[in-house]
């Protein structure tokens, strides 16, 4: 008899855990997905053209809130937990709902999930989302590419449309963002690679995409999601902790696993967290992980024209999932508007609309800045209402994308930037160091 399986999930794990371990396993039947922390996910299908010989129908994704209904319904056996960025107590609260409703609760580790690739990975991953991650991405592109290696980029996957068209997705225009209808959010992972060369992967089926980029590159960097762990296994496993969330290395999952299999640890911000912080995330680290070496960095700010900020009325866009799930009140914006002067930040929540005035109920952390939320076209425009209808002279974007070109705005737009500056030891050392353990042979 086959065990009964329903799998947890936000659109991303859930999907590769299914691929990877369920999909041609006769001895299991998944029933179900549920869906979470992603508005508008649910409600959707897995298609049977992606879920292989052994599923004639499509598997049905659920809303999280009818999971207890779906396990005794369709007398469910296992519940697999396959999302990220959730705290150890509130995996347990979930363990509590799956064990009272009497079904087994499990977690997934690497060696039934993760890919082995043929070239190289090097995989950044965090703590928590918002850490650092994909600046830190970023640089180490720009290390690679400067050394004449030849790089591409697989991101965590963020599959909220149309799955079928998500299988295997390459990006290497501003054009491929388009044609695929990609989200706010996907856009703030894909077009800083875009805009300086780099092709970026991501999608559904991971198999594919690993194929692909493969035949690609010479190095895969594996730029993380949320706090999740690699779908490849890496060579090289550089995490990010953040001293604005001291504690968090120890208290989230699977944040905590990333520490524990960390080569490098970039304590990240340290020049906006206190010092007692950053010693604090130090200590945490060593008491799991004695071996990785542990780097302190720096989350630097630029901005266009940072004379329209001095003495200005601000309203102020921060990254979406960073103020959500991962639980920050501001972001680099927020950091912008006072180190540059801004006369005020004007509160965006007297002015929400729809779905964004919804965020701040579900998330009463979050205080006078705007989420750049945008999962929908729908969504995008109640964003872009929002901010018209806003009460200010500037809009401070603290996002990896140019808002002003993805939405009419009737204000002026100043983008933020952050890299990433190390202040002992540097990447490039580092990359030197791995080189030297895992020669790579140079495309000409």
């Amino acid at each position: 008899m086959k065990t009964k399986v329903i799998i947890m999930g936000a659109a991303g794990r859930d999907f590769h855990n299914f691929n990877v371990f369920f999909r041609n396993n006769a001895d299991y039947e998944v029933v179900g997905f549920t869906a979470a922390q992603i508005p508008g996910i649910s409600g959707r299908v897995y298609p049977k053209q992606l879920a292989g010989r052994l599923y004639s129908r499509d598997i049905p994704i659920y809303p999280e809130e009818k999971l207890t209904q779906i396990i005794k319904e369709n007398n469910v056996d296992q519940v697999i937990l396959a999302y990220s960025d959730l705290s150890h107590a509130n995996v347990m609260q979930k363990a509590s709902i799956v064990l009272a409703a009497g079904a087994d609760f499990r977690l997934m580790g690497t060696k039934s999930t993760m890919l082995r690739s043929k070239k190289p990975v090097i995989s950044v991953c965090a703590v928590r989302t918002g850490s650092g991650k994909s600046p830190t991405s970023q640089k180490i592109v720009g290390i690679l590419k400067a050394k004449g290696i030849s790089v591409v980029v697989v991101r965590h996957p963020m599959p909220y449309g149309d799955l079928l068209k998500q299988e295997c997705q390459r990006f290497a225009l501003m054009e491929d963002c388009s044609s695929n209808a990609c989200t706010i959010e996907e856009r703030e992972e894909y077009e800083p690679y875009i805009c300086c060369g780099t092709v970026v992967y991501s999608g559904v089926d991971f198999s594919k995409i690993l194929k692909a980029a493969q035949d690609e590159a010479d190095i895969i960097i594996w730029d993380g999601g949320n706090n999740d762990i690699p779908f490849f296994k890496p060579d090289l496993h550089i995490v990010i902790a953040d001293p604005l969330r001291p504690g968090h290395e120890l208290t989230y999952y699977p944040g905590e696993v990333n520490i524990r299999l960390a080569d490098i640890v970039i304590v990240n911000k340290v020049d906006s967290a206190r010092k007692e912080d950053v010693e604090t995330v130090i200590r945490n680290v060593r008491s799991i992980n004695d071996h990785a070496r542990i780097i302190k960095a720096n989350s630097a700010i630029t901005v266009e024209d940072q004379e329209l900020i001095k003495g200005k009325r601000v309203l102020v866009v921060e990254d979406g999932p960073t103020l959500t799930h991962g639980g920050m009140a501001f972001g680099a914006g927020t950091i912008a508007a006072r180190k540059f002067e801004a006369s005020q930040i004007i509160d965006p929540r007297p002015t929400t609309l729809g779905s964004i005035h919804t965020v701040y109920q579900d998330f009463p952390h979050i205080g006078a800045v705007l989420p750049a939320m945008g999962y929908s076209k729908d969504q995008m425009k109640e964003l872009e209402d929002t901010i018209n209808a806003s009460d200010c002279d500037v809009v401070i974007a603290g996002t990896p994308i140019d808002l002003g070109r993805l939405l009419k705005l009737n204000k002026p737009v100043i983008r933020v930037r952050y890299t990433i500056e190390e202040v002992d030891e540097t990447l490039d050392e580092i990359i030197e160091d791995f080189l030297r353990v895992r020669p790579v042979f140079q495309n000409q």
